[in-house]
């Protein structure tokens, strides 16, 4: 019976798509359709070129500029990038012979990621819990305050930033990278806030009744109520943390303090035999993207979604 009811309503859905009249094809949707399939290729078009260069000896890039297939196919490139070919074998397929110490590099740039998002997402979200659901005078003037912060180039902070860091004796460490941004960010705290705002304030009545606290109240309800904001904040804050090139830079110049992007350009950098090698270059690139590219795959309807809601309020 039920397996009956199941299909007739598969048969009545199809009906009434089958029914539902086709908008005619206008001369705007064609042309919106060009535009957006125009766009994708442009995006695409750069991994697509990274996969062709890495894929290519060193030695025919220049005789094969204009081809869109691996000039002569080889996965050296590769094999260097992950320390499984040698000096002599870089060279043969026209690298430099330069170093890159993938593995050490990759390490950092986790280490660097992963702490500093942890600690951007929990206080961010104490700050947000303060600015929303707690009742303080002059709490909306200081959030505009703080939001002011949101105008400040980085570039202005770096310099004083540079200063602190080195006074507390932390330049050429992780720690030293990690710090500015461990605590919180305005752009962090504004996020979880416009969510948080969105949750009943009969939640925290009901709790305070109950003898919790604020922070046993933000811990055990507020949170686990927001796990999808807190998450999508945490994907970001780890994207933007990875991808940071000028402060890593700034403090990490040793080779134990080096993230993987600095660590490319210093390979980029290297060129012994006058020319880079971008094959491999853009092998490394390529290996370093698919983290990120990884997780935008898997949470990027997330992302949208939580950026979307939060911005309702």
């Amino acid at each position: 019976m039920t397996t009956i009811t199941v299909k007739r309503r598969r048969d009545s859905k199809r009906a009434v798509a089958e029914t539902k009249p086709r908008k005619p094809l206008s001369a705007g949707r064609v042309v919106a359709w060009i535009v957006l399939w125009a766009f994708i290729l442009l995006t695409v078009f750069p991994f697509f070129w990274m996969i062709r260069t890495g894929l290519s000896n060193g030695r025919s890039l220049a005789a094969n500029s204009g081809s869109f297939l691996p000039a002569d196919f080889t996965w050296g490139a590769f094999k260097r990038v992950l320390g499984f070919g040698t000096v002599a074998e870089a060279q043969a397929e026209g690298g430099s012979g330069a170093s890159i110490n993938f593995w050490l590099y990759l390490r950092n740039s986790f280490i660097v990621s992963t702490v500093a998002t942890a600690g951007q997402v929990f206080f961010s979200a104490m700050a947000a819990y303060a600015f929303s659901r707690l009742e303080w005078r002059g709490r909306d003037k200081m959030f505009a305050l703080f939001l002011t912060a949101l105008l400040v180039p980085p570039i202005f902070t770096a310099l004083p930033n540079f200063l602190t860091i080195k006074s507390l004796g932390l330049l050429n460490t992780l720690p030293g990278i990690i710090l500015p941004s461990f605590f919180m960010t305005p752009f962090a705290v504004y996020f979880l806030r416009q969510f948080f705002l969105g949750i009943p304030k009969e939640i925290d009545e009901a709790a305070r009744l109950d003898g919790a606290s604020h922070f046993l109240t933000f811990r055990r309800i507020i949170l686990p109520m927001s796990t999808a904001p807190v998450v999508t904040l945490g994907i970001l804050q780890f994207i933007a943390s990875w991808n940071d090139y000028f402060w890593p830079l700034l403090i990490g110049q040793t080779e134990s303090s080096r993230v993987l992007t600095v660590a490319l350009g210093v390979f980029r950098s290297q060129t012994p035999q006058g020319t880079p090698d971008w094959a491999g270059l853009m092998a490394a690139t390529l290996v370093a993207a698919v983290p990120i590219l990884i997780i935008y795959g898997i949470f990027g309807r997330r992302i949208v979604n939580s950026i979307g809601f939060s911005g309702i309020k």
